[in-house]
């Protein structure tokens, strides 16, 4: 699935604009630039395939990795997630939180994300059970969300995606790209 860039997403707390796609040491680069509201961030996550980076030029940003305490980052501070490594971020501040960042290579996460948004604005503030679970479970090689409970993801999940096939909610992801092996 193809994207036009710059290409902008929203889902209430962020706003997330892709700017340019590029390839350094023959690796795709995209990079992009975040909007964030105070407290407003993604809950802990992971890119199995991606290293993520930041860099703020505006607002306070807190992060944190799995298992470590928080960290905060102000104007002019970058920071680098490799891939693999659980983590999370938000606007620790009063004030609009903008950060520069990439990721690489970007794989699905344009996809991803769109979706994700997408449900969150349709669901105000939270993604459909059944979008969740289709999206998590079809881009499982590339990305978790470490909030859900384990028991959520392993018997919730499969019961939700059963029904919601037998519904045809599978039919909105008819255009879906192919996960990353």
């Amino acid at each position: 699935m193809e994207f036009t860039l710059p290409f902008t997403i929203v889902n209430g707390g962020e706003k997330l604009t892709f700017l340019k796609s590029y390839f350094k040491d023959g690796v795709e680069v995209l990079e992009g630039i975040n909007e964030v509201q105070p407290k407003a961030g993604p809950p802990m996550h992971i890119h199995y395939l991606q290293d993520e980076g930041f860099t703020v030029v505006s607002g306070k940003m807190a992060y944190q990795l799995a298992g470590e305490p928080v960290q905060y980052a102000g104007p002019g501070d970058s920071v680098l997630i490799k891939a693999a490594v659980p983590h999370k971020f938000w606007n620790d501040g009063d004030d609009m939180l903008v950060v520069k960042g990439f990721i690489t290579p970007p794989d699905n996460f344009i996809y991803f994300l769109s979706e994700i948004y997408k449900s969150i604005e349709a669901n105000k503030g939270r993604p459909a059970m059944y979008d969740a679970a289709y999206l998590l479970n079809r881009y499982k090689s590339e990305y978790a969300m470490t909030e859900i409970p384990a028991f959520v993801q392993k018997m919730i999940f499969p019961v939700v995606l059963f029904v919601g096939r037998l519904m045809g909610k599978h039919k909105k992801f008819a255009g879906a790209p192919l996960p990353v092996k």
